[in-house]
């Protein structure tokens, strides 16, 4: 009985303790003029949940706070937005105080000079010298056909496999990108690179706390070997001083490139060029696979428009820019896979000073959410939101409404949007044109925070 007294006792404690830590931690950020919401654990915040719930978590929040709450999630104070109008005022207007805001980990891994985390003259500048290497010029010159190469290659050998679909795209993003990165180069450094590249994709989204075995120091350990890979590639195109036709030798080409970026600049702007494309290439790709097959009817739409442009060429034929353009439904599963699956749930915006926002005064250095997932769902804006329906984008402007931000918004509006693109309807060309394909069945899929089969998506593969 005393040992039963005397657990009691400490479990109340413990209660207690809890109890009082929450409360002296709603209190801490408790001001005038924020708006409703809860601030969790101290350090912690709500991350555990957020993370863990996902879409659940922001509709109870909604439900109890409207659209408009606060939170602390990924270590940092933040103002949770779902209101479709204000996150348009918000992305569009950077200038008046509303900057990039993302969190320590992802600028600790990505780097503090990624153009995703820089503002103003910078942003412009570093902006500047990533469109010069991803013009559309450059796109149908240069990086189409290395794309067009590289996707041969990789779909060449998959008749009669059981494959894991998730980790063949992922490898296809990866490696494409590398090889537009830095040529020929880039099958010598592509596995340990890759090998790093996974773990400091990783740790972007994690809290950053710098303890052994946490997804934050492998991230940050990972970034270390990754910049040692290309600080060494980078020195020895500069003894070689020979010319390279690839992103790398543009940007390293200091005579006809306006854009003179340090070496440090340069390892920044290439991990956030293969961080960027990497996840939404990949995932938009495996998620494309995915729907075609629960979707006989869009399969057979995809196909016929695949075919028709192998009709009219040479087998060895590439796939050329008029043949994108071409590509009209392809582009609409593209955005409509997109839309469903939603493969970017939001944004991050911070305040550079206090300012009012919705009705609210927002202290300064406080995180703003822009979350337009639920936009995604509404049945205002998409009929029957839940189907997939690819057709509704064609011929009725969808693309170029406000409320469009699947590519992003305002002034951050993805630069790499049509490179994207054309990375995933040239992948989905030879996928459909070369085979058929079935779910093994059973595989689970996770769509927040990011969309994830946890233990892969497979499917078995036979030629057409």
């Amino acid at each position: 009985m005393a040992l039963f007294m005397a657990v009691l006792g400490v479990v109340a404690l413990v209660l207690c303790f809890c109890s009082a830590l929450l409360k002296w931690n709603e209190l801490r950020y408790r001001r005038k003029g924020l708006p409703q919401g809860t601030m969790g654990w101290p350090v912690f915040g709500e991350t555990t949940e957020f993370l863990k719930q996902g879409p659940s978590f922001m509709k109870n929040k909604r439900a109890r706070y409207g659209s408009f709450f606060k939170s602390h999630i990924l270590g940092c104070p933040t103002i949770v937005s779902m209101d479709p109008e204000l996150n348009r005022y918000i992305l569009m207007n950077e200038a008046k105080g509303l900057v990039p805001g993302y969190p320590q980990s992802m600028l600790d891994i990505l780097g503090t000079r990624n153009i995703a985390a820089v503002h103003g003259s910078t942003h412009k500048y570093m902006r500047g010298a990533l469109l010069s290497i991803i013009s559309p010029t450059l796109i149908r010159d240069q990086l189409l056909p290395k794309i067009d190469e590289f996707m041969r290659t990789h779909l060449s050998d998959w008749d009669n496999k059981v494959i894991n679909i998730q980790e063949k795209t992922k490898e296809m993003a990866f490696l494409s990108s590398l090889k537009q990165i830095s040529g020929m180069e880039s099958s010598s450094i592509s596995q340990p690179f890759m090998t790093e590249f996974f773990k400091l994709v990783l740790g972007t989204l994690s809290l950053p706390i710098n303890l052994p075995g946490t997804n934050y120091r492998r991230g940050l350990q990972a970034r270390k070997s990754i910049v040692s890979i290309l600080s060494q590639l980078l020195e020895e195109r500069k003894t070689s001083q020979k010319g390279h036709v690839d992103m790398l030798g543009c940007l390293m080409n200091k005579d006809e490139n306006r854009y003179k970026l340090t070496d440090e600049e340069i390892i920044d702007l290439i991990i956030t060029i293969m961080y960027s494309g990497y996840e939404t290439v990949s995932t938009t790709s495996m998620m494309a696979v995915k729907y075609l097959h629960d979707h006989p009817k869009v399969l057979e739409e995809i196909r016929k428009e695949h075919f028709a442009i192998r009709e009219r060429k040479n087998p060895e034929d590439p796939i050329d820019c008029n043949d994108l353009k071409s590509m009209r439904f392809t582009r609409a599963v593209i955005f409509e896979t997109s839309r469903l699956a939603t493969i970017v749930n939001g944004v991050l915006r911070k305040t550079t000073h206090d300012m009012e926002l919705n009705g609210y005064l927002i202290p300064k250095g406080w995180r703003i959410y822009v979350y337009t997932r639920e936009i995604n769902y509404d049945p205002f804006l998409y009929h029957d939101p839940l189907t997939f329906n690819p057709w509704r984008w064609l011929g009725n402007s969808l693309e170029s409404q406000s409320h469009f931000l699947i590519f992003g918004g305002g002034t951050r509006q993805c630069p790499g949007k049509e490179l994207g693109i054309a990375e995933i309807s040239t992948f989905l060309h030879y996928f459909v044109t070369r085979y058929r394909w079935e779910e093994i069945g059973g595989d689970k899929l996770m769509k927040f925070p990011r969309v994830v089969a946890p233990n892969g998506l497979h499917i078995r593969v036979s030629s057409n």
